[in-house]
């Protein structure tokens, strides 16, 4: 699954217009054209296309996590860590968080998308790399958690 199949269902499931867009991205300190925003909306195959890269993606969800949110205090010392690589499994972190999903949400979520998955399998998608119980989150889990986020919020 690419970034911009990414970027492209999350505008629909949550209905983000283009001056939403860029606003949510401009949270995250990162200014986008409004003039190349629509190439990075468009499937590989259309004229204009382009390749919504790793920090792009990581700025819009960074951005969707301010936007729904709110800004965190920092504490004294406190330093904002980020990710070293846009994996699923971070990608599904950082949706959960931005929308405060709840582990019954994201099971609702799957459901409506027909998945049928335990709360412990839930759980391993969002331990650490290297733990014993940590499982990775393939691009058709992915892709059906956005089918079933896009359910949830456009019906």
């Amino acid at each position: 699954m690419t970034n911009n199949d990414i970027l492209r269902q999350l505008r629909f499931a949550l209905n983000i217009n283009d001056s939403t867009m860029i606003e949510i991205f401009k949270l995250s300190d990162h200014e986008i054209e409004q003039s190349s925003l629509p190439g990075l909306l468009k499937k590989e195959d259309e004229e204009g296309f382009a390749l919504c890269g790793d920090d792009v993606l990581r700025y819009f969800l960074d951005g969707l996590i301010l936007h729904k949110r709110g800004r965190k205090e920092m504490r004294l010392g406190e330093t904002r860590k980020s990710d070293s690589r846009l994996i699923n499994n971070a990608i599904l972190k950082k949706i959960r968080i931005a929308l405060e999903l709840k582990e019954d949400d994201m099971l609702g979520i799957l459901k409506l998308a027909n998945v049928d998955i335990s709360k412990h399998e839930l759980t391993a998608l969002f331990r650490k790399e290297g733990h014993k119980n940590y499982k990775e989150c393939g691009d058709q889990f992915l892709r059906k958690f956005l089918k079933g986020l896009s359910i949830r919020y456009r019906a």
